[in-house]
Parts: structure tokens; sequence; C-alpha cells
């Protein structure tokens, strides 16, 4: 099983990690503010993860880490 790890504090929000899940597993997380301000994204069903790792390779900030 792939486990997604998410750098919240270093994540701005941009949701292009949204945008390439194939699962659709990951979302903005509304509720949480980091220390930039941003609403940060992250994984809502982490057992659902692939592994494919499209979420990492489109973070422009190398929030995203991806394990297989």
């Amino acid at each position: 099983m792939a486990k997604v790890t998410f750098r919240i504090e270093r994540c701005k929000g941009c949701r292009l990690c949204l945008t390439v899940c194939p699962k659709k597993i990951i979302a903005i997380d509304e509720s949480t503010l980091n220390a930039k301000g941003y609403h940060p994204a992250g994984v809502t069903e982490p057992e659902k993860c692939i592994g494919c790792a499209f979420c990492a390779t489109m973070c422009p900030d190398c929030v995203i880490t991806v394990e297989r």
C-alpha cells in the first residue's frame, strides 16, 4: 500500500494535485490554515491511494512525498 505525505506548512493550496489524482482522494482542508495563510491539501482516503505519484510530480513546491 502506498503512503502519501503532505508538508502542510509549505502547501499553498494551488489545487494542481487535485486535478491529476486518478482516484480523486485529494482535497483542500478548508478548516485549516498553515503559517503562510493557505488552506493546505491532503489525502481524504489514504487507503485508496495507488501510489502513482502524479500529485508529487505536479506539485510546484515539492510538498508531496509518495512511498510505495
